[in-house]
């Protein structure tokens, strides 16, 4: 490559740090959460591009915290080990054996193979859960079916699936203060002594409340939230949102999602943002650009 070649993708670097550098300050001393999970999480290249994005942000001053989900794995071993999903309406049953199971799934081989692709990117990524330090507790989840003809309620008994009800941010601020990244799995003991497997977005949601972060980053398999026309909206007011719910424009699986994402606003987060984990450095691309990269909700 001639030096001329050289000298002007120097120059075009130079320009991306520069305008990335407003962007960088806003951040600093921050705390970010990020939600890992969907189609990202089975390809090893945006894999390895998630762990720079995240390795970067730490590089920068930001304080990032990497809440994960795994269902696919879990669905997988379940299969491997001859267990058969149970499903009440849509909904994982998870009882006293298939719990163990996941929180193995969970807790050890996801949780361990993201820290490791982090600390390969040269920072020092640390694997929890919210057993450890106590850091969460979690209730029994119950689940109210509607149904469409009678509309008469039932309760669907989940076993051991739960919701965060205490977050102790102890650990977490600790860890911040040593320059870790914790990566922290949705495994949570409950004050009845059982183990509960959370919702990952829900968990996310709790973390983020509880430290009042700058951001929540849900990494999905889509661009964010769309208008009844179908256009991408860049930003939605909690308001907003919650009638195009009411409307229908705001349908089928993404209405939990936006659900959680007023919950953690309700709970202290400055802004959700709801972003495609398939875009390769996508979370940068988010928090150092002008143009975002997702659909920011703000109260």
């Amino acid at each position: 490559m001639s030096n001329e070649k050289k000298t002007g993708i120097y120059a075009q670097q130079a320009q991306l740090l520069a305008a990335a550098l407003p962007y960088m300050q806003r951040y600093e001393n921050k705390t970010v959460v990020v939600k890992y999970g969907g189609h990202a999480m089975g390809n090893p290249q945006l894999g390895r591009a998630f762990a720079r994005d995240i390795a970067l942000l730490k590089q920068s001053g930001i304080n990032p915290i990497v809440v994960h989900g795994g269902g696919p794995q879990i669905a997988t071993m379940l299969h491997k080990l001859g267990q058969e999903s149970r499903f009440e309406n849509g909904l994982r049953v998870t009882d006293s054996q298939t719990v163990e199971i996941v929180e193995m799934v969970l807790a050890g081989s996801i949780n361990k193979e993201i820290v490791a692709m982090i600390n390969a990117e040269g920072e020092w990524a640390i694997g929890l859960c919210g057993k450890d330090g106590n850091m969460v507790f979690a209730e029994k989840a119950h689940k109210i079916y509607v149904d469409p003809i009678s509309h008469t309620e039932r309760i669907i008994d989940l076993g051991f699936v739960g919701e965060p009800v205490e977050v102790d941010r102890t650990l977490l601020d600790l860890l911040a203060r040593s320059e870790m990244i914790p990566v922290i799995a949705p495994i949570a003991p409950g004050r009845d002594g059982h183990t509960y497997n959370i919702n990952a977005d829900t968990f996310a949601g709790a973390i983020a409340g509880a430290l009042a972060a700058k951001r929540l980053l849900f990494l999905t398999d889509v661009s964010g939230v769309l208008d009844k026309s179908g256009n991408f909206l860049k930003e939605l007011k909690v308001t907003e949102a919650q009638i195009f719910i009411k409307e229908g424009t705001i349908s089928g699986g993404m209405i939990p999602k936006i659900e959680t994402c007023i919950q953690a606003i309700q709970r202290g987060v400055e802004g959700v943002v709801i972003l495609n984990g398939k875009t390769a450095h996508s979370i940068l691309l988010e928090l150092f650009t002008e143009k975002g990269a997702g659909t920011l909700i703000t109260p």
